[in-house]
Protein backbone atom coordinates (compact mmCIF):
# COMPACT_ATOMS: atom_id res chain seq x y z
CA UNK A 1 0.00 0.00 0.00
CA UNK A 2 1.06 3.22 -0.99
CA UNK A 3 0.43 6.15 1.43
CA UNK A 4 1.53 9.82 2.15
CA UNK A 5 2.20 11.60 5.29
CA UNK A 6 2.52 15.18 6.00
CA UNK A 7 2.97 17.17 9.25
CA UNK A 8 2.51 20.93 10.05
CA UNK A 9 1.45 20.99 13.73
CA UNK A 10 4.84 22.70 15.21
CA UNK A 11 7.42 24.20 14.26
CA UNK A 12 8.79 21.80 11.85
CA UNK A 13 7.71 20.80 8.77
CA UNK A 14 7.83 17.14 7.34
CA UNK A 15 6.48 14.97 4.45
CA UNK A 16 6.74 11.12 3.77
CA UNK A 17 5.78 8.51 1.78
CA UNK A 18 5.82 5.24 1.29
CA UNK A 19 6.14 3.08 -2.37
CA UNK A 20 6.06 -0.21 -3.31
CA UNK A 21 8.26 -0.87 0.38
CA UNK A 22 10.49 2.59 -0.62
CA UNK A 23 10.57 5.53 1.58
CA UNK A 24 10.72 9.23 0.98
CA UNK A 25 10.76 12.00 3.19
CA UNK A 26 11.27 15.64 3.67
CA UNK A 27 12.01 17.34 7.23
CA UNK A 28 12.57 21.11 7.49
CA UNK A 29 12.31 23.31 10.87
CA UNK A 30 10.72 27.08 9.28
CA UNK A 31 8.32 28.08 11.78
CA UNK A 32 5.86 30.58 10.55
CA UNK A 33 6.25 29.39 6.46
CA UNK A 34 4.66 26.28 6.50
CA UNK A 35 2.09 27.53 3.87
CA UNK A 36 4.70 28.16 1.79
CA UNK A 37 6.93 24.79 2.49
CA UNK A 38 4.53 22.07 2.77
CA UNK A 39 3.22 21.48 -1.05
CA UNK A 40 7.09 21.97 -2.89
CA UNK A 41 7.92 19.49 -0.26
CA UNK A 42 4.97 17.06 -1.16
CA UNK A 43 5.81 17.68 -4.92
CA UNK A 44 9.74 16.99 -4.44
CA UNK A 45 8.99 13.15 -2.44
CA UNK A 46 6.44 12.90 -5.33
CA UNK A 47 8.75 13.64 -8.00
CA UNK A 48 11.43 11.48 -6.41
CA UNK A 49 9.12 8.93 -6.05
CA UNK A 50 8.01 8.92 -9.56
CA UNK A 51 4.54 8.40 -8.54
CA UNK A 52 1.31 10.68 -8.55
CA UNK A 53 -1.14 11.69 -6.40
CA UNK A 54 -3.92 9.77 -7.68
CA UNK A 55 -2.27 6.44 -7.43
CA UNK A 56 -1.66 6.81 -3.35
CA UNK A 57 -4.03 4.68 -1.44
CA UNK A 58 -4.37 7.51 1.19
CA UNK A 59 -3.00 10.15 3.06
CA UNK A 60 -2.07 10.97 6.59
CA UNK A 61 -2.58 14.08 8.52
CA UNK A 62 -0.81 15.30 11.45
CA UNK A 63 -3.75 16.13 13.85
CA UNK A 64 -2.30 18.48 16.43
CA UNK A 65 -2.17 19.50 19.18
CA UNK A 66 0.38 22.36 18.27
CA UNK A 67 0.07 25.36 17.12
CA UNK A 68 -3.11 26.75 16.06
CA UNK A 69 -2.36 28.05 12.70
CA UNK A 70 -0.12 25.03 11.51
CA UNK A 71 -2.55 22.26 12.90
CA UNK A 72 -4.98 24.08 10.64
CA UNK A 73 -2.59 24.29 7.11
CA UNK A 74 -1.87 20.81 7.95
CA UNK A 75 -5.17 19.43 7.53
CA UNK A 76 -6.38 22.28 5.05
CA UNK A 77 -3.42 20.22 2.69
CA UNK A 78 -4.18 16.83 3.44
CA UNK A 79 -8.39 18.00 2.67
CA UNK A 80 -7.34 19.74 -0.89
CA UNK A 81 -5.16 16.56 -2.04
CA UNK A 82 -7.76 14.32 -0.76
CA UNK A 83 -10.53 15.52 -2.47
CA UNK A 84 -8.48 16.32 -5.45
CA UNK A 85 -7.35 12.52 -5.61
CA UNK A 86 -10.23 11.29 -4.31
CA UNK A 87 -7.91 9.60 -1.06
CA UNK A 88 -9.22 8.48 2.03
CA UNK A 89 -7.79 10.13 5.52
CA UNK A 90 -6.47 9.10 8.95
CA UNK A 91 -5.14 11.71 11.51
CA UNK A 92 -2.11 11.59 14.03
CA UNK A 93 -1.30 12.79 17.16
CA UNK A 94 1.69 14.86 17.23
CA UNK A 95 2.45 13.73 20.78
CA UNK A 96 1.77 10.25 19.49
CA UNK A 97 4.08 10.53 16.77
CA UNK A 98 6.96 11.98 19.15
CA UNK A 99 6.34 8.82 21.22
CA UNK A 100 6.52 6.62 18.09
CA UNK A 101 10.77 8.15 16.74
CA UNK A 102 11.49 7.54 20.56
CA UNK A 103 10.40 4.00 19.97
CA UNK A 104 11.65 4.12 16.36
CA UNK A 105 15.07 5.74 16.74
CA UNK A 106 15.71 4.47 20.70
CA UNK A 107 14.09 1.51 21.08
CA UNK A 108 12.25 3.21 23.51
CA UNK A 109 8.45 1.50 24.77
CA UNK A 110 7.19 4.32 27.43
CA UNK A 111 7.10 7.78 27.05
CA UNK A 112 6.16 11.27 27.80
CA UNK A 113 5.91 13.48 24.85
CA UNK A 114 5.43 17.13 26.15
CA UNK A 115 5.11 20.01 23.88
CA UNK A 116 4.95 23.80 24.94
CA UNK A 117 1.68 25.22 24.61
CA UNK A 118 2.35 28.77 25.38
CA UNK A 119 0.40 30.62 27.90
CA UNK A 120 2.70 28.74 30.60
CA UNK A 121 1.11 24.86 29.86
CA UNK A 122 2.28 22.18 27.85
CA UNK A 123 0.25 19.95 26.01
CA UNK A 124 0.58 16.46 27.01
CA UNK A 125 0.64 12.36 27.09
CA UNK A 126 1.65 8.91 28.01
CA UNK A 127 2.40 6.38 26.00
CA UNK A 128 3.42 2.56 26.03
CA UNK A 129 3.86 0.43 22.78
CA UNK A 130 0.75 -2.30 21.87
CA UNK A 131 1.83 -5.50 20.75
CA UNK A 132 1.48 -4.08 17.04
CA UNK A 133 4.49 -1.98 18.23
CA UNK A 134 2.40 1.43 18.10
CA UNK A 135 3.02 3.61 20.86
CA UNK A 136 -0.47 4.49 22.64
CA UNK A 137 -1.50 7.02 24.98
CA UNK A 138 -3.04 5.76 28.37
CA UNK A 139 -5.45 8.69 29.26
CA UNK A 140 -6.53 11.14 27.11
CA UNK A 141 -3.95 14.12 25.64
CA UNK A 142 -4.43 17.21 27.64
CA UNK A 143 -3.28 20.40 28.31
CA UNK A 144 -1.55 21.47 31.49
CA UNK A 145 0.26 23.73 33.69
CA UNK A 146 3.98 22.42 34.05
CA UNK A 147 4.05 22.01 37.89
CA UNK A 148 0.68 19.99 37.77
CA UNK A 149 2.41 17.77 34.93
CA UNK A 150 2.94 15.16 37.97
CA UNK A 151 -0.37 15.38 39.35
CA UNK A 152 -1.92 14.92 35.62
CA UNK A 153 0.24 11.91 35.11
CA UNK A 154 -0.14 10.31 39.12
CA UNK A 155 -1.59 7.04 39.19
CA UNK A 156 -0.71 6.47 35.39
CA UNK A 157 3.36 6.44 35.36
CA UNK A 158 4.94 4.13 37.83
CA UNK A 159 7.47 2.63 35.67
CA UNK A 160 10.74 4.68 33.95
CA UNK A 161 9.64 6.79 30.96
CA UNK A 162 11.70 8.51 28.06
CA UNK A 163 11.02 11.96 27.50
CA UNK A 164 10.30 13.80 24.32
CA UNK A 165 9.26 17.18 23.04
CA UNK A 166 9.64 21.06 23.63
CA UNK A 167 7.83 21.34 26.80
CA UNK A 168 10.89 19.68 28.41
CA UNK A 169 13.43 22.34 27.93
CA UNK A 170 10.70 24.95 27.79
CA UNK A 171 10.15 24.58 31.22
CA UNK A 172 13.03 22.75 32.67
CA UNK A 173 12.99 24.39 36.09
CA UNK A 174 9.36 23.38 37.21
CA UNK A 175 9.43 20.05 35.35
CA UNK A 176 13.10 19.57 36.87
CA UNK A 177 11.74 17.58 39.66
CA UNK A 178 8.71 15.95 38.24
CA UNK A 179 9.29 12.39 38.17
CA UNK A 180 12.73 12.50 38.44
CA UNK A 181 13.42 9.71 39.71
CA UNK A 182 11.66 7.48 36.87
CA UNK A 183 12.93 9.69 33.86
CA UNK A 184 15.38 7.65 31.40
CA UNK A 185 16.53 11.07 29.59
CA UNK A 186 17.77 13.43 32.21
CA UNK A 187 19.09 15.93 29.76
CA UNK A 188 17.70 17.65 26.93
CA UNK A 189 14.93 15.30 24.54
CA UNK A 190 16.69 14.66 21.26
CA UNK A 191 13.53 14.30 20.16
CA UNK A 192 11.43 17.61 20.09
CA UNK A 193 9.28 17.71 17.30
CA UNK A 194 6.84 15.19 15.80
CA UNK A 195 7.82 14.00 12.11
CA UNK A 196 5.68 12.93 9.00
CA UNK A 197 8.06 9.80 9.06
CA UNK A 198 6.51 8.59 12.70
CA UNK A 199 3.29 9.55 11.72
CA UNK A 200 3.21 7.15 8.22
CA UNK A 201 4.12 4.38 10.68
CA UNK A 202 0.96 4.99 12.80
CA UNK A 203 -1.66 5.75 9.81
CA UNK A 204 -0.47 2.42 7.78
CA UNK A 205 -1.75 0.78 11.23
CA UNK A 206 -5.07 3.03 11.26
CA UNK A 207 -5.70 2.15 7.75
CA UNK A 208 -5.46 -1.25 8.36
CA UNK A 209 -7.78 -1.15 11.21
CA UNK A 210 -10.30 0.74 8.58
CA UNK A 211 -10.23 3.60 10.32
CA UNK A 212 -9.58 6.05 7.04
CA UNK A 213 -12.47 8.36 6.47
CA UNK A 214 -13.40 10.81 3.76
CA UNK A 215 -11.54 14.22 3.39
CA UNK A 216 -14.51 16.02 4.54
CA UNK A 217 -13.95 14.26 7.95
CA UNK A 218 -10.74 14.45 8.02
CA UNK A 219 -10.75 16.84 11.97
CA UNK A 220 -8.02 19.18 13.90
CA UNK A 221 -7.72 17.78 17.34
CA UNK A 222 -6.52 21.13 18.83
CA UNK A 223 -6.73 19.75 22.78
CA UNK A 224 -7.28 23.58 23.78
CA UNK A 225 -10.13 24.70 22.20
CA UNK A 226 -10.15 28.00 23.21
CA UNK A 227 -7.52 30.85 23.71
CA UNK A 228 -8.04 33.54 26.58
CA UNK A 229 -5.88 36.46 26.69
CA UNK A 230 -5.15 38.08 29.66
CA UNK A 231 -5.58 41.72 29.76
CA UNK A 232 -1.94 43.28 30.45
CA UNK A 233 -1.15 45.99 33.48
CA UNK A 234 -2.47 49.94 32.34
CA UNK A 235 -4.22 48.50 29.19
Amino acid sequence: MNYLALDASTEACSVALQVNGKSFSRYELCPQSHSLQLLPMIDAVLNEAQIKLVDLDGLIFGQGPGSFTGVRIGVGVAQGLAFSANLPVVGVSSLQAMAQMAYIKNGQTQVIAAIDARMAEVYNAYFVLDQDNIMQAQQAEAVTQPDLLAQHLEGVVSTPFYAVGTGWDAYAEKLSGILSSLRVNEASPDILFPSAEAMLVIGQNKFAQGQGVSAENAQPVYVRDTVSWKKLPGK
